[in-house]
């Protein structure tokens, strides 16, 4: 525990000297345990799997509600009950959404691909013939959206994320008058990894910004909209109808999935807009397949029941769930407030808490986790390029270790905080 808790930056230099020497003795003390701990993926837990474990015994009938024959071709779209399920829950119609396989980030790579290669609905010529194609990326922000675009050669474009979303104002200025600006990421509630949900206000800014390019798209990323860490299920911005009410109908480009849901590798993954973004998917999915695993969709449906079953489904996640939050949240609280050297979030849902340690020590601190057995996403991970200009952002994933090595973990994390933060104000 933190013998003192003044604002590291308030201490004389011997003060600050006897404070790394105690620092530095913790962190021996740790190292020597042999620790083999990871908080860097935000997969589920064992437990969290155990939950789905009744889908081994689904579907009592390979037959649809619909007479529908699920183990055969066809079916393009995905299966009618599964679709329902979900059209309710993210706030669209059921002509509105495909079910595919296992993985939403799949959809979304195919989703640029068919740009790339044919243009959007609204386009001009195809994105792949444009001179420059970027993308707005909020930060800290999702990864892998910034790996894809990285894989297409698409150039990013940070602007802040705040509590109530993404900058808007700054990201209208910007696609105001940049044509090649041709979309923009958005996790929009519990975001990855600062857990911030965009506001209905943000949304319709965003929704209804004039750009530049006639086929701008936001790519709106549920990844956690049902991922409720609290009994408060906060409600996520219908963009669909914010876009439709602005004129803009096609902008918008949904994607889902219940990977973090059910099973994370057998899974429903879902892409959902427009009627005619719909049709345009259908069309350009249909040159390389010939229909998607409706015996899992057939399965998912009957697990789940209903949108209200998802949601029961759901707060049986939050149950395992939470106590892990809480775990990070107490340990963090209890070693590092009243230091001025780290803040983090404190999220109502999601997979992850994002980090600030003192600006130029992000990267120290993984170095001295890693020291100590504990496993961190690499410094700069929320950002393109993997570039954090201030080198202050670290993701933190409590989700998959049972509760005692969250505990662990996040314990080695603050005294690498405080290790790091003192060499750095001795420096």
């Amino acid at each position: 525990m933190t013998s003192q808790s003044r604002p590291l930056a308030e201490l004389s230099r011997e003060e600050l000297e006897a404070f790394a020497t105690e620092q530095r003795t913790a962190y021996d003390n740790l190292v020597s345990k042999g620790l083999k701990l990871d908080l860097t993926r935000g997969k589920p837990s064992a437990d969290q799997l155990d939950l789905s474990d009744g889908m081994l015994q689904l579907p009592k009938s390979t037959t649809a509600p619909d007479g529908t024959d699920t183990r055969n071709y066809g079916g393009l779209a995905g299966g009618i009950e599964i679709r329902e399920i979900f059209a309710e829950l993210l706030g669209l119609e059921t002509d509105q959404l495909i079910a595919g396989g296992s993985s939403s980030l799949t959809m979304m790579r195919d989703t640029l691909t068919y740009l790339w290669l044919h243009g959007a609905v609204d386009s001009e010529r195809p994105w792949g013939r444009e001179e420059t194609v970027k993308f707005v990326c909020p930060v800290p922000g999702y990864d892998r959206h910034f790996t894809l675009l990285k894989w297409f050669g698409i150039e990013m474009v940070p602007v802040p994320m705040g509590a109530d979303g993404p900058d808007a104002e700054a990201i209208a200025a910007l696609v105001k008058d940049d044509a090649s600006i041709k979309g923009m990421w958005l996790v929009p509630t519990y975001a990855n990894p600062t857990g911030d949900v965009t506001s209905q206000e943000i949304a319709e800014r965003l929704s209804s910004m004039p750009t530049a390019a006639p086929d701008f798209k936001i790519f709106w990323d549920n990844a956690y909209a049902l991922h409720h860490l609290t009994p408060a299920e906060t409600k996520t911005a219908d963009i669909v109808s914010l876009a439709n009410a602005a004129g803009n109908p096609h902008r918008p480009l949904l994607f889902a999935s219940t990977s973090k849901m059910t099973y994370a590798g057998a899974g429903v993954a879902f892409f959902g807009g427009s009627k005619d973004n719909v049709a345009w998917w259908l069309d350009h999915l249909s040159h390389g397949a010939i229909g998607p695993d409706k015996v899992n969709h057939l399965r998912h449906a009957e697990f789940f029941g209903s949108a209200a079953g998802v949601r029961e489904h759901m707060a049986k996640h939050r149950d395992l769930l939470a106590p892990r939050f809480a775990a990070v949240e107490d340990e963090l609280a209890r070693e590092l407030a009243g230091l001025d050297v780290a803040s983090w979030t404190r999220p109502a849902g999601g997979y992850f808490v994002s980090l600030d340690v003192l600006p130029g020590t992000a990267s120290r601190v993984i170095e001295l986790a890693k020291g100590a057995g504990v496993a961190l996403t690499p410094a700069g991970s929320a950002f393109p390029g993997k570039h954090d200009p201030d080198d202050t952002n670290i993701r933190l994933a409590p989700s998959f270790p049972p509760l005692e090595q969250v505990e662990g973990a996040t314990e080695v994390v603050t005294v690498c905080v405080k290790l790091a933060a003192a060499e750095k104000l001795l420096a």
